[in-house]
């Protein structure tokens, strides 16, 4: 079986907060590996994670990429998209364009021939035409 992780339940794991819920995660997870399912984690959950890593917990982006993609090299957690891969970049906290647009980029290259935008950072990325 595989069991979709909702942002929720990532932010339970990668914060320890609050301690009950954190817990409540952590068995869940331990629950899934003995059955021999497969937890996954969508683009979209982690972008609202990033986000919400920052805005509500005050952790930095560097810290925020860095917990994320710990969970992935974990491996216990598996990536529904293209997120872990992403979050493999080097320099990501500081890339121009950053880590959500290269996750956008990355999903629509994948699936797309070209991607448009508006956003003269990402014109450095392949396949990408800026109006």
């Amino acid at each position: 079986m595989r069991v979709g992780l909702d942002t929720s339940v990532v932010l339970r794991l990668l914060v320890g907060q609050p301690s009950d819920q954190s817990a409540t995660a952590v068995a869940f997870l331990d629950a899934v590996h003995r059955r021999g399912d497969v937890a996954l984690v969508d683009d979209l959950v982690v972008a609202e994670s990033y986000y919400a890593l920052q805005f509500h917990y005050r952790i930095t982006k560097v810290e925020a990429l860095s917990g994320l993609r710990q969970m992935f090299d974990s491996g216990e957690i598996v990536s529904t998209g293209r997120a872990a891969a992403v979050l493999s970049l080097p320099g990501l906290a500081t890339a121009k364009p950053g880590f959500v647009d290269r996750l956008v980029h990355a999903s629509y290259t994948s699936a797309a021939d070209r991607m448009a935008t508006f956003e003269k950072a990402a014109g450095k990325l392949d396949r990408v035409e800026v109006l």
